[in-house]
């Protein structure tokens, strides 16, 4: 239809409606078009768990990814430390083995100058006109309270003494210079009688005491390289 405007110089007005009624058809018309507004509900719902879980699948994806040198460092270090624990180990067991080998050594030392030390404190020990006659072992004590390297306490062994001396001062000199000896313990007089040898009348005298090992105040070690050389 053609319309002629008999009004020259006068606009037409052109009539307005709302700015969003175009919208709002189409809305009303899509909103009638869905039959079913349920299932386009749980398509949309669908829609948004799927894009959440991609969007979480890439968060961690980059987190694993930013995880990755710290993994391996890890993994590095635990195998460095493996390895420590392994050498430590070893010297462990090579220390072990040392020290057994030190203390068998050191017992079998102890023991090969155990009647070193017995003879050598009688024999300081034996006054002027005393004679020794015999020197034994009649037996064991009771075990002390030091133990060798094996956790075992050797008793010590009891030595039985016999001499022969012209003056009853002389017999009670050795006893006292026997007591006081670091090497000797539990020293007792056993039996003292007078016999004639040669018509000369003396006492023959029987004592009895036991090996005790001196303090380190009375041993002198020195190095095994330095006793070689010597």
């Amino acid at each position: 239809m053609i319309t002629i405007n008999l009004k020259p110089g006068v606009r037409r007005q052109v009539q307005k409606g709302p700015a969003f009624g175009g919208l709002q058809e189409r809305l009303k018309g899509l909103s009638t078009g869905i039959k079913e507004p349920w299932l386009a509900f749980a398509v949309g719902s669908w829609v948004v768990v799927l894009l959440g879980l991609g969007g979480f699948f890439l968060a961690t994806g980059s987190k694993l990814s930013a995880l990755e040198p710290k993994l391996e460092a890890a993994r590095t270090e635990q195998s460095r430390y493996q390895g420590f624990l392994t050498e430590k180990r070893h010297a462990e067991r090579q220390r072990d083995s040392v020290l057994a080998q030190i203390g068998t050594i050191a017992a079998v030392d102890r023991d090969r100058y155990l009647w070193p030390h017995i003879l050598d404190e009688v024999a300081n020990a034996v006054p002027d006109y005393t004679w020794l006659v015999e020197v034994s072992q009649v037996g064991t004590g009771t075990p002390g309270t030091t133990a060798d390297s094996s956790g075992i306490v050797a008793p010590p062994p009891v030595v039985r003494i016999v001499g022969l001396t012209n003056d009853l001062q002389h017999y009670t000199a050795f006893l006292r210079q026997l007591e006081a000896s670091p090497w000797l313990a539990d020293v007792m007089p056993i039996d003292a009688k007078t016999v004639v040898i040669q018509n000369r009348a003396l006492t023959r005298f029987t004592l009895q005491a036991s090996y005790s090992r001196a303090d380190s105040t009375h041993i002198r070690t020195v190095p095994i390289l330095e006793s070689v050389v010597r």
